[in-house]
């Protein structure tokens, strides 16, 4: 329970640590990796094989900040490896209901700190539904979501990955308390993409795995997620299909339409207009004088009224700036366009003036990287190299600090990262908030496994990571739609490197197969 609190910290000062102290409490070394009936999956020893002979082939061991950002990519499946070594001594050496408890305890902490989130959202705001208050500048409104951070501390979309797992779980587990629990939360955190990840995987399970319990749960799932969605925060509603409506189909601008001389006989001028207005005004000013107004008790004679005795209740102007979403520019963006100003030859996106209607930006990033490979196709086989293309590393080592922390004497920006990714990434996130969605960040796993791994790094994964897990597929449990789940997952960022959900996922998954076969030698007892 400790590690899993402090491993799943967003601070990286706290993951490590969380290692060390677990490694020299149970120290174990002995990872049982091999090709044959593997302990781990192979997939973390190979994934770190590959950039050694990039950097032996591109000479990059000649740039000392390049150097940098290769031991730190190299460290981070490094910390992986000891992290899932970790996770399957403890499902070895434990009894199943021990961990399943501990998985317990964990999802109530979890809910009960986004609960302090939202109520203290509620307190701040003085309304009791913070999605529809419009104030400070909208500061909540849509985005109340982004502040359910839960346990990890971490952004909402890390506690939108957890409650997934955890309404998953505990459905086939038939916990429906904590089934709504981790519904209600995930719902919170405001997630368009893991709502709807969720229902996808529940209607399978409704198909073809529950049972007539679990069917009435899910269908209870599916009705909170259209009562928060149609009536809790509706103009998600509407995001949500502008988003998916714009995710692959880019919106074309509509033709000019040429100027109408002659005038329609069914349609009024502006001065048939303003003359019914007049008229209408009119008429009911002398309505209003001939009825007369009842004598008003004392309680109504308190209350505002109009200039004909009418009562009305005074509410904010929605129209007034503090209603509206600020245009002021952030630090941030502020420093992304400093960058641009400075790289403008570099970026063909984000120097235009304008951003012109198109793809969203993680469909772009695909793109790009099939078009680098068309370029360059010697780099196809093991990638253009950690931290060269596309990963949370090489965004890091550009020092805006919005990926972490990295020395400023040691920056490290490649070409193929500035004029690929990290242009799209600029070109999205330097204008209107409005952008700075997840389906406009280049971020994911498998567009980072194929760029700075290549085709041998994305069949490494396919083989010795999903295959490590799909050989069970008939017998797991909650495993198996959890797998699935995870493969969605990894389509909005890149989640190796965050060193946070995937452990979870794997404790899950390795714990199930312990369940569901015969237990597996135990290394090291």
């Amino acid at each position: 329970m400790l590690f899993l609190m402090l491993f799943l910290n967003v601070k990286i000062g706290i993951k490590i640590p969380a290692i060390i102290i677990i490694y020299l409490l149970r120290f174990n070394l002995k990872f049982g990796l091999s090709f044959k009936n593997s302990r781990l999956p192979l997939f973390y020893l190979l994934i770190m094989f590959i950039p050694f002979i990039n950097l032996l082939i591109s000479k990059g061991y000649s740039n000392t900040d390049y150097l940098i950002v290769f031991f730190m990519g190299i460290g981070f499946w490094l910390l992986s490896l000891l992290a899932i070594h970790q996770v399957k001594l403890s499902v070895e050496n434990n009894d199943t209901e021990i961990i399943h408890r501990t998985i317990l305890v964990f999802f109530i902490l979890n809910a009960l700190v986004s609960f302090i989130n939202i109520g203290a959202i509620m307190w701040v705001t003085h309304t009791f539904n913070p999605y529809r208050y419009q104030g400070e500048s909208q500061k909540y409104f849509i985005g109340t979501g982004d502040f359910i951070k839960g346990l990890t501390f971490d952004n909402s979309l890390t506690n939108a990955v957890l409650n997934a797992v955890g309404v998953i779980y505990f459905t086939v587990r038939k916990n429906a308390v904590m089934t709504l629990i981790c519904m209600t939360v995930l719902l919170l955190t405001g997630s368009n993409f893991f709502n709807i990840a969720v229902i996808v995987i529940l209607a399978l399970l409704f198909i073809f795995r529950s049972t007539k319990n679990q069917k009435s749960l899910i269908i209870i799932c599916l009705m909170l997620l259209v009562v928060f969605m149609g009536k809790v925060s509706p103009q998600n509603d509407v995001y949500f299909v502008k988003t998916l409506h714009n995710f692959f189909i880019p919106p074309n601008p509509q033709p000019k339409q040429p100027a109408v001389v002659t005038r329609c006989s069914n349609i009024p001028t502006i001065e048939d207009s303003r003359r019914n207005t007049a008229f209408k005004y009119l008429d009911s000013s002398k309505r209003s004088q001939i009825i007369a107004i009842p004598k008003q008790t004392a309680l109504l004679a308190k209350m505002p009224q109009t200039g004909q005795g009418r009562i009305f209740i005074d509410t904010p102007d929605i129209n007034a700036p503090q209603y509206q979403s600020s245009s002021d520019t952030t630090a941030e963006q502020r420093l992304l366009i400093s960058f641009i100003g400075n790289h403008r030859s570099n970026l063909p996106l984000s120097a235009q003036k304008n951003i012109k209607p198109g793809l969203s930006g993680k469909v772009i990033s695909a793109i790009q990287t099939i078009l680098f490979f068309k370029q360059h196709p010697a780099k196809a086989i093991i990638g253009d190299g950690i931290g060269n293309f596309s990963s949370k590393l090489a965004f890091r080592a550009t020092g805006f600090g919005f990926a972490g922390g990295f020395p400023s004497k040691h920056t490290y920006i490649s070409t193929d990262f500035l004029t690929n990714h990290l242009d799209i990434y600029l070109n999205f996130f330097s204008r209107t908030s409005g952008l700075h969605s997840f389906a406009n960040n280049p971020n994911f796993v498998y567009d980072q496994l194929l760029a700075e791994y290549g085709l041998a790094g994305l069949l490494v994964f396919v083989i010795f990571y999903l295959g490590f897990f799909a050989r069970h597929i008939k017998t797991l449990t909650y495993g198996l739609p959890l797998l699935l789940l995870l493969m969605m997952i990894f389509f909005t960022d890149y989640w190796f490197e965050q060193l946070s959900v995937v452990v979870f996922f794997e404790l899950l998954l390795l714990l199930n197969i312990k369940e569901t076969t015969n237990p597996l030698i135990v290394y090291g007892s």
